[in-house]
């Protein structure tokens, strides 16, 4: 049993930014010895989350920003904003709802997602920030 750590870290402009991190994780598990097992990818940071949908315009500009609105809108009341006199209670609420981490098996070397299924990353924070980004491989 082997076990890899990769990391990368991205740019990021906030606001629902959606990212399609697919090609930095598949680059980290093609760069290692792992052929048969999982690798997870992390994002270091509570206003932030990573997941899987089809990265395609509709969903990654509207649908999900939308959906998240609902959920958890931003000009709602949060206590976390009166404790720290800040702006982003609901990028808190949005990322913990979300997750920080997604788990994607490996096979033969390879990621195994489907046809239309890419890993994004979604910062829900209301600046720009550096996200850094850690992907643990774990296999044989």
């Amino acid at each position: 049993m082997a076990a890899e750590t990769h990391q990368f870290e991205l740019d990021t402009r906030g606001n629902n930014e959606v990212l399609n991190i697919t090609e930095h994780v598949a680059r980290c598990v093609e760069s290692g010895n792992v052929s048969c097992g999982i690798a997870t990818a992390f994002v270091i940071g509570s206003t932030a989350g990573i997941t899987t949908t089809e990265f395609e315009p509709g969903l990654v500009n509207r649908d999900l920003k939308t959906a998240f609105e609902g959920i958890a809108p931003e000009d709602g009341e949060y206590l976390h904003e009166q404790t720290w006199h800040d702006d982003n209670g609901h990028s808190h609420v949005r990322a913990s709802l979300l997750g920080p981490s997604l788990t994607v098996p490996i096979v033969d070397g390879r990621l195994q997602l489907g046809t239309w299924q890419q890993i994004i990353l979604i910062d829900f924070d209301t600046r720009r920030r550096t996200r850094r980004i850690i992907v643990q491989v774990i296999g044989e």
